[in-house]
C-alpha cells in the first residue's frame, strides 16, 4: 500500500479528526431546535411578518423572531429545561394565537402549527396546550415520547425506565439470549442492537448491548424511542434508539424525598416459576425490595445557573434454599442485590447566545449469587460470587448561537466495568465434590470462571447550522474511542474435581461443617479425579474506533411542504476482523418529507439507510475461544487449501492466543500445577469448538428503512398517529462453522440419528491434537424483513381530568439469524433457518388512562395484549435417545440461542404461545401533614393475576419458547410472568 493510497489517506483523517472538532469547537450547550408555523386564520395563507415570542419561565429565557413569507420562525439550540411558551401576533397587531406547556426533548427538531384569530378571541383553538401532542411538522422520523408526568402516571416497577418503554408503540419486552441481556426489543429485532442515548450522548454497554447507566425515572424529563427513518445526526444502529432526556434545574427551590417498597410474599399471589430482578436474574421465595431517594432543583443564580441532583439506593432480599442431604446440610441463604445511582446536571447560561451544561452519572450494581439455588442446590456460600456492573458517565455540552450559525460541541468520558463472577470470599481453587457414587455432594471455593470486562470511552461531538433563506443546514461529526480490557475463560487457581469414600463422606457429615463447609475442610488425601487451570490468565482487547460525519438540509420548500436531505458515513475500526481493510463504504443517505395538509393534520414519509457498529462481543469472542497451537494452524492451512477460506488469509491477523484449559487427573489435592508452567500443554489440548477472526472483515449491518405516516390533531388535546414502516436488513451477524459435517437431512417418517464420529468422518479437515472439532466464525450475511402498521391515539389531561394513549401495532419479522451465536441447525444451511423472529409478536394492543376523579386522588390503569412468541421445536430426546439428530455435536453458542437440530418436518419457530394478556394498576393519594405535601401510592402489576406464558421479558433457554416435539403437541411450562405483584411508595415533595 503507497502513503498516497486511498485507504492509507482516509486512515490519516480518521486519526485528525478529532483534533480537528477541537480546533473548531466552542463553548457548548443545546441540542433541540423548534419550527413555529404561523397562519392567519381568516385566509388560511401563512401570516408573514408575524411577531413571535418564545419564552421559557422557569429558566428565564426569551427570544423573538419574524415570520418570513411561509410564515416560518425558527428557534435554534434551545435546552430542554423547563417549559416553553410562545406567541405570535399579525404584523398589523389585529390578530394573536399562543401555545404552551412546551416540553422540548434531546436532539429534537419540533415543529408547531399556530394559528392566528382575531384579538380578545382566546379559546382553545387559539390558546394551544402542546403538551407533547403537536403534530410533527418538521421530518419523517417516526418516533413516540413518554414525559416525566406520564412516566409519573404509569405503573413502573421499581423506578426502572425500561419498563415503561413498552407502553409505546413498536416497542416490547425482549427475549435475549442470557440473563442480563437487554429487556427492550424495538421493531421485533434483537435486544442486543437497540441503541441508548443519553441527553444525545452514548449510553451503551458496547460489550452486550444495554444501558452503562441505568437511567432511573426519577432523574429522566421524557424518553423517546425512535423507530424509523430518523434523521442523519443519528447513527451507530440499524435497529431504533431510545433517548433519554435528563431533567434539568430552573428557578425556585424543589425537590422530593421518595421510599419504595415491594413487599413480597405473603401479598404477592403465589406461583410455582421462579420471577426476574431487575437485572434479569431469576428470584423466587423471600425476594421483597426496598427503594429510597431524593431529588433536589436547586437555582445557583436566578435564570442563569440551576442544579439538579437525584439519587436512588435499592436493596433486594432474596433467599435460596442449599440442600446436600447426604452431608447433613438443609439451609436458608439469603443474598442481597444493592443498586445505586447518583446523578447530577448543571446548567448555565452566560448569555441569550452562550449557554453550557454538564452532567455527571455514578451507578453501582452487585448483583449476589450467594449459593444454593431457587428449589434446592449444593452450590455453598464458599462459591458463592456478585455480579457488578459499575458505571460512571461525566458529559459535557454548549452552544453559541449567532445569526445565521449555530455552533455546538459535546464531550463525554465514561467507564463501565462488568465483572460477571466476582468470588465473594476471593480468589482460590473450586472444588466440585462428588459421592462414592458420583453423586455431586458440594461445590466450593469458587466460581470456577473468569469475566471481567472494561470500557473506558471518550465521545467527541460537533455540530453546526447555518441558516440560508428556506434552507437549513446541519453538519455534525462524532468521534467514540473505546478501549476494553476482558479477563476471561477458567479460573487460574484451578478447578478441581475430587470424590469422597464413603468414611471420608461420612466424617464431614458427622464434622458438622454446615453451609460455611469450603475447599480446606476436605481431606488431604482425597481422590482428585480431574484438575483443570487456565493458560491464558492475562487479560486482553482492542480498542473500538467509530466515526460518523453527517450533512443534512431542512428545506423549506413552502410553508406547507419541509424536505429533509441529509447523508451520513460511519466508521468502525472493527469491521476490519482479521482482513487488511475495514468496511469504509457506508454511506447512508436519509429523505424526508413532511407535508402539511392543513393547520391540524400532516402527511409524511421518509427513506433511509442505516449501519449498525460492530458489538464487541463479536471481536472479543473470536479472540477469547483462538488459538495459535499448531495443531489449529495446520486445520487452517487446510481450510484454505481446500478453498474453504480465502487464498490471501493471513493467518498473524485471523489467530490469536485465547483462553485455553488445561486438564490433568491424579494431582495432589489442592496442589496442582500453576498455568505458568503447563503453557507447553496449549499445543495438545483438543478443543470441541474454536473461533478464528473473519480473514475477510465484517461488513456492518445494514438496513433499509421505508415510512408513510399521517398525523391529525382532532382537538388541542387529542392527536391521531397512523404509521406504515418497511424494513430491509443485511449483513446481520451469524456463525459459520468453517469445518461442518456435511448436510444429513431426516426423514420425518424414519428418523435415523447420525453418530458424532459418523459425523466428525464427514468434516473436511478432520480433528486433532491442539486443534478443534468446530472452527468457527462470525460472518455478516444474514438478513431480516420486517413490515408493520400502527395506529395510536393520545389525549392530553388539558381540558378534562383524564388523559389516555392506546395504540395498536400489526407487524412481521421474518429472519434467518436471531443473535450474533446464532447458527444453522444443519451444515449451515441458512436458507432453511429462515422464520419469525424469536420477538416477534403479529399483534400487540397496548394503552393506559388516567383519571383523576378528585384533586386529591389519581388513578392509572395500563393495559397489554399481544400475540403469542414463537414456539422452536427441538427433538424429543426421549423419543429419539438424543437431540443432536445430525452428529454435529454441541456449539458454545447453543448454551445462549437454544439453537440445537429441530423436530423432523419442522421449520425454525413454527409453532406460537397463546396470547397473553396483562393490567397494571396504579393508585395516588395526595394529602398533607403539618403543612408537608405527601403522596401515597399503590401499584398492582397482572391485576387479574392471569398466567402468561410469553410477552414478558425472558431469557430464550429458560424460555416457553424451546419446546420439544412437532408443533401443537404441547407445552412444557418452564416459567411465566410475573404473578400479581405489590408496590408501595410515600413520597414527600416540597
Amino acid at each position: 500500500m503507497t502513503p498516497s493510497s486511498p485507504r492509507c489517506l482516509s486512515h490519516r483523517l480518521i486519526r485528525l479528526l478529532p483534533f480537528v472538532l477541537l480546533t473548531f469547537a466552542t463553548p457548548i450547550w443545546a441540542q433541540s431546535s423548534l419550527e413555529l408555523t404561523v397562519f392567519d386564520g381568516a385566509s388560511g395563507r401563512p401570516a408573514a411578518a408575524a411577531a413571535v415570542t418564545l419564552a421559557n419561565e422557569a429558566i428565564g429565557f426569551a427570544a423573538e423572531a419574524t415570520t418570513n413569507d411561509q410564515g416560518k420562525a425558527r428557534f435554534l439550540s434551545l435546552g430542554t429545561a423547563g417549559l416553553y411558551s410562545v406567541s405570535a401576533r399579525s404584523a398589523d397587531g389585529a390578530a394573536e394565537a399562543a401555545a404552551g406547556e412546551i416540553s422540548l426533548r434531546g436532539n429534537q427538531e419540533a415543529g408547531l402549527v399556530l394559528t392566528l384569530r382575531p384579538l380578545g378571541a382566546f379559546d382553545e383553538e387559539i390558546a394551544v396546550d402542546a403538551s407533547a401532542l403537536f403534530v410533527n411538522t418538521v421530518n419523517a422520523e417516526v418516533a413516540a415520547t413518554l414525559t416525566a408526568a406520564e412516566i409519573e402516571v404509569l405503573p413502573v416497577e421499581g423506578r426502572d425506565l425500561t419498563r415503561a418503554l413498552y407502553r409505546l408503540p413498536n416497542v416490547t419486552q425482549a427475549t435475549g439470549f442470557f440473563p442480563e441481556a437487554p429487556n427492550v426489543s424495538i421493531n421485533g429485532a434483537s435486544s442486543l442492537f437497540t441503541s441508548y442515548l443519553l441527553d444525545g450522548f452514548d449510553n451503551n454497554e458496547n460489550f452486550l448491548g444495554g444501558q452503562k447507566f441505568a437511567v432511573p425515572t426519577g432523574f429522566v424529563q421524557d424518553v423517546t424511542v425512535l423507530t424509523s427513518t430518523f434523521t442523519a445526526e443519528f447513527g451507530r444502529t440499524a435497529n431504533g434508539i431510545v433517548n433519554a432526556t435528563t431533567r434539568s434545574g430552573g428557578n425556585g427551590i424543589a425537590g422530593e424525598v421518595f421510599y419504595l417498597t415491594r413487599p413480597g410474599q405473603p401479598l404477592d399471589s403465589e406461583t410455582p416459576y421462579p420471577g426476574r430482578d431487575l437485572t434479569g436474574n431469576q428470584v423466587k421465595d423471600g425476594f421483597e425490595r426496598q427503594q429510597a431517594g431524593f431529588a433536589l432543583n436547586l437555582p445557583l443564580a436566578a435564570d442563569r445557573s440551576f442544579l439538579f441532583a437525584d439519587a436512588e439506593y435499592t436493596a433486594d432480599a432474596k433467599d435460596n434454599l442449599l440442600t446436600s442431604p447426604r452431608l447433613g446440610v438443609a439451609a436458608t441463604v439469603p443474598g442481597d442485590n444493592r443498586f445505586l445511582y447518583l446523578s447530577a446536571r448543571l446548567d448555565h447560561r452566560f448569555s441569550d447566545n452562550l449557554s453550557f451544561w454538564g452532567r455527571l452519572n455514578r451507578g453501582d450494581v452487585e448483583v449476589e449469587s450467594q449459593g444454593g439455588g431457587l428449589e434446592g442446590g449444593v452450590t455453598f456460600p464458599s462459591a458463592g460470587s456478585a455480579q457488578d456492573r459499575n458505571s460512571v458517565l461525566a458529559a459535557f455540552k454548549a452552544s453559541k448561537v449567532g445569526d445565521d450559525l449555530v455552533s455546538e460541541s459535546g464531550l463525554q468520558w465514561s467507564r463501565f466495568r462488568w465483572n460477571y463472577g466476582r468470588p465473594l470470599g476471593g480468589p482460590g481453587p473450586q472444588v466440585v465434590v462428588q459421592g462414592a457414587d458420583g453423586a455431586t455432594l458440594a461445590v466450593l471455593g469458587h466460581p470456577g470462571f473468569v469475566f471481567d470486562d472494561l470500557e473506558e470511552t471518550w465521545q467527541l461531538q460537533q455540530k453546526f447550522f447555518l441558516r440560508r433563506d428556506d434552507h437549513t443546514l446541519k453538519l455534525g461529526a462524532e468521534v467514540l474511542h473505546s478501549d476494553f480490557a476482558l479477563a476471561g475463560g477458567g479460573n487460574v487457581d484451578g478447578n478441581y474435581l475430587v470424590q469422597l469414600t464413603a468414611a471420608q463422606e461420612a466424617a464431614l457429615r458427622a464434622g458438622g461443617f454446615g453451609p460455611s463447609l469450603d475447599p480446606s475442610d476436605l481431606p488431604a488425601n482425597v481422590r482428585v479425579l480431574d484438575y483443570a487451570v487456565e493458560l491464558a490468565p492475562n487479560s486482553f482487547g482492542k480498542a473500538q474506533q467509530q466515526v460518523g460525519i453527517y450533512a443534512e438540509d431542512l428545506y423549506s420548500v413552502s410553508s406547507r411542504l419541509n424536505l429533509s436531505l441529509g447523508l451520513r458515513w460511519d466508521y468502525d475500526n472493527l469491521s476490519k476482523g482479521g482482513g487488511d481493510a475495514e468496511d469504509l463504504d457506508n454511506f447512508a443517505p436519509r429523505i424526508g418529507a413532511n407535508w402539511q395538509l392543513d393547520d391540524k393534520s400532516v402527511l409524511r414519509g421518509g427513506f433511509g439507510i442505516f449501519y449498525d457498529k460492530v458489538l464487541y462481543a463479536v471481536y472479543s469472542d473470536a479472540l477469547q475461544q483462538n488459538s495459535t497451537a499448531a495443531g489449529f494452524r495446520g486445520q487452517i492451512q487446510e481450510l484454505i487449501a481446500l478453498g474453504i477460506l480465502p487464498a490471501d488469509t493471513d493467518l498473524e491477523r485471523v489467530l490469536f492466543d485465547g483462553n485455553l484449559t488445561a486438564n490433568f487427573s491424579n494431582v495432589p489435592y489442592l496442589q496442582g500445577p500453576g498455568s505458568a508452567a503447563l503453557q507447553g500443554q496449549r499445543e495438545t489440548i483438543f478443543s470441541n469448538e474454536r473461533r478464528i477472526l473473519n480473514p475477510g472483515g465484517y461488513d456492518n449491518p445494514r438496513s433499509a428503512q421505508f415510512s408513510l405516516g399521517y398525523q391529525r390533531q382532532l382537538r388541542g388535546d387529542l392527536l391521531l398517529s397512523l404509521d406504515l414502516i418497511h424494513t430491509e436488513s443485511e449483513n446481520l451477524f451469524r456463525l459459520r462453522d468453517l469445518n461442518a459435517p456435511s448436510p444429513y437431512p431426516i426423514d420425518p417418517g424414519n428418523v435415523v440419528p447420525r453418530t458424532p464420529a459418523q459425523a466428525d468422518a464427514s468434516r473436511p479437515v478432520a480433528p486433532r491434537p491442539g486443534g478443534a472439532r468446530s472452527i468457527v466464525v462470525s460472518e455478516t450475511e444474514g438478513s431480516a424483513h420486517y413490515k408493520a402498521a400502527t395506529v395510536a391515539l393520545q389525549k392530553s389531561r388539558s381540558t378534562l381530568p383524564f388523559s389516555y394513549r392506546v395504540a395498536y401495532t400489526w407487524s412481521r419479522l421474518r429472519n434467518d439469524t436471531d443473535d450474533i451465536n446464532f447458527r444453522a441447525q444443519d451444515g449451515n444451511d441458512f436458507a432453511a433457518e429462515w422464520g419469525p423472529s424469536v420477538n416477534d409478536r403479529e399483534h400487540v394492543l397496548n394503552g393506559y388512562v388516567e383519571w383523576a376523579p378528585l384533586p386529591a386522588f389519581q388513578l392509572g390503569l395500563a393495559a397489554l395484549a399481544q400475540s403469542g412468541q414463537p414456539i422452536n421445536r427441538i427433538p424429543d430426546g426421549g423419543l429419539y435417545g438424543t437431540t443432536d439428530l445430525n452428529g454435529d455435536g454441541r456449539s458454545f453458542g447453543d448454551a445462549y440461542v437454544g439453537n440445537s437440530d429441530r423436530q423432523p418436518g419442522e421449520s425454525r419457530n413454527s409453532d406460537r404461545l397463546p396470547w397473553s394478556y396483562v393490567f397494571d394498576f396504579a393508585a395516588t393519594w395526595h394529602f398533607e401533614i403539618a403543612a408537608q405535601p405527601l403522596a401515597l401510592r399503590m401499584d398492582v402489576f397482572n391485576l387479574f393475576d392471569r398466567e402468561n406464558l410469553s410477552g414478558y421479558a425472558n431469557n430464550a433457554t429458560q424460555s416457553n419458547q424451546i419446546q420439544a416435539g412437532p408443533a401443537g403437541s404441547g407445552i412444557v411450562r418452564r416459567n411465566a410472568g410475573p404473578p400479581r405483584q405489590f408496590q408501595f411508595g410515600l413520597t414527600w415533595r416540597f
